[in-house]
C-alpha cells in the first residue's frame, strides 16, 4: 500500500480519531465514520485543537496542520469507505457487534479491501468468521493515545493470508510506528502479560500488605516503572481496565493466573472510574492530596520483587507458548507500556535461578496455580541458560 490507498477509520471515538490522524499525517486521504453525528462534531472539535496544539509548539507548521485537517473526511455514512484500500475498526470491545460490521463492510468494499480490527483482546478468527473473504482480516492493535504511543501489535488470525499479513505490517510500519507480530490468543502480548501488574498489585493491597499509594510509590520509585499500578488503573479507567480483565480470564477458561479482583470491580460498580469520573483508587477532587506512601524500603522491595517475578512468569509463559518472539515480547512491553525495561532481559539480569526461587516461594506459601512457575523457566534453570542466550 502507498501514500494513494484510502484509509477508512470505523469510530470517532479518542482512538479512532487518533487513528485517523496519524494516517493523515502520513498524506493519506482518511475517511472517518461514526454513526453519531455529536461523536464526529467531537472528534473534528478534538483535533483540531491538537494540531493547534502542535502549531503552538512548533511541531508542526499552519499549512500542514490544514492539509492533515484537509485530508479527513468525517462522515456518518459506512458507503463512504467504498473507495478504501484498508479501515480499521475502533468501536465498541463486543465481538456480535464487530461480527456484524465486518460483515456489512465487506459489501460494501472492494475485493481487495483489508478489514482490521483495533480490538485490544477479542479473537480476530471469531471477527474474521463473519466475513466471506476471512483471508482479508487481521488486528491491528493501536495503544492510546495513538499519535503518542509507538507499538501496535499485528495480529493475524488463523484466516488471514500472508499477504494480507505483510500488506499491513508494512503499511503501519511507513506510519513509523513500532510494529510486533503476535497470535491470536487473549490478550495478545501486552494485554495478557501486563494483567499481573494490575492484579498482584490488587492482591498486594486486599491482603493488607500496603496501601494504593505504598504500591505506587514502590513500583515507580524502586521498580522504575513511569506510572503506579492504580494511578495507571485510575488514567485507563476501573471500568476498562476490569472488563478487560475478565474477558482475559475467561477466554482463559478461568486461569487463575487471570483472575479479576473484587476490589477493582467495587470501584468500578461505585463509578469510581478514575480520572474521567473525578474518583478512582484516588481522589482527584480539587484541592484534594494525594495520600503519603510508607517509604519502607525493604517493604517496597518486597513488593517489586513480587510483581516484577510475577510479569516475568507471565512474558516467559507468552514465549513458551509461542505468542510472539522474546525480541517482539520485550518490545511490546517498553514501547507499548512504558516498562524500565523487557521483562525476559530483566529476568536474565536478576537470574533466573532467583526469579524461579521467588516464583516457587509464592507458590509454596499460597498454594494458588496463578504462581505456578513456567514450563521454559524450570527448563532453563535446569539447563543453566539464560533467554538472550
Amino acid at each position: 500500500m502507498n501514500k494513494e490507498t484510502v484509509v477508512g477509520v470505523l469510530g470517532a471515538g479518542s482512538m479512532g480519531s487518533g487513528i485517523a490522524q496519524i494516517a493523515a499525517t502520513q498524506k493519506h486521504q482518511v475517511v472517518l465514520v461514526d454513526l453519531n453525528d455529536a461523536a464526529l462534531v467531537k472528534a473534528e472539535a478534538s483535533l483540531n485543537k491538537i494540531l493547534a496544539r502542535l502549531v503552538e509548539k512548533e511541531k508542526i507548521d499552519e499549512a500542514t496542520s490544514k492539509a492533515i485537517i484537509g485530508r479527513i473526511k468525517f462522515s456518518n455514512t459506512v458507503n463512504d469507505f467504498s473507495n478504501c484500500g484498508i479501515i480499521i475498526e475502533a468501536i465498541i470491545e463486543n465481538v456480535k457487534v464487530k461480527q456484524q460490521v465486518f460483515t456489512e463492510l465487506e459489501s460494501i468494499v472492494s475485493e481487495d479491501c483489508i478489514l482490521a480490527s483495533n480490538t485490544s483482546s477479542l479473537s480476530i478468527a471469531s471477527i474474521a468468521s463473519a466475513c466471506k473473504k476471512s483471508d482479508r482480516v487481521i488486528g491491528i492493535h493501536f495503544f492510546n493515545p495513538a499519535p503518542l504511543m509507538p507499538l501496535v501489535e499485528i495480529i493475524p488470525a488463523v484466516q488471514t493470508a500472508e499477504a494480507t499479513k505483510d500488506t499491513a505490517r508494512a503499511l503501519i510500519d511507513s506510519w513509523k510506528k513500532v510494529t510486533v507480530l503476535t497470535k491470536d490468543t487473549p490478550g495478545f502480548i501486552v494485554n495478557r502479560v501486563a494483567r499481573p501488574f494490575y492484579g498482584e498489585a490488587l492482591k498486594i493491597y486486599e491482603e493488607g500488605i500496603a496501601d494504593f499509594a505504598t504500591i505506587d510509590w514502590a513500583m515507580t520509585e524502586l521498580g522504575g516503572f513511569r506510572m503506579g499500578p492504580f494511578t495507571l488503573m485510575d488514567y485507563i479507567g476501573n471500568d476498562v481496565n476490569y472488563t478487560v480483565t475478565e474477558t482475559v480470564f475467561a477466554a482463559f477458561y478461568n486461569d487463575p493466573r487471570y483472575r479479576p479482583s473484587f476490589t477493582q470491580k467495587r470501584h468500578s460498580e461505585a463509578g469510581w472510574f478514575g480520572r474521567k469520573s473525578g474518583r478512582g483508587f484516588f481522589d482527584y477532587a480539587e484541592g484534594v492530596e494525594k495520600p503519603e506512601p510508607n517509604k519502607d524500603e525493604e517493604l517496597g522491595g518486597e513488593i517489586v520483587n513480587r510483581i516484577v517475578v510475577m510479569l516475568i512468569n507471565e512474558a516467559a509463559d507468552a514465549l513458551f507458548l509461542n505468542i510472539a518472539t522474546k525480541e517482539d515480547i520485550d518490545l511490546a512491553m517498553t514501547k507499548g507500556v512504558n516498562y524500565p525495561c523487557g521483562l525476559l532481559e530483566w529476568a536474565d539480569a536478576i537470574g533466573l535461578e532467583e526469579v524461579l526461587l521467588r516464583l516457587e516461594f509464592l507458590h509454596a506459601e499460597y498454594g494458588d496455580d496463578r504462581y505456578r512457575p513456567s514450563v521454559l523457566l524450570r527448563r532453563l534453570v535446569r539447563e543453566d541458560k539464560t533467554f538472550y542466550n
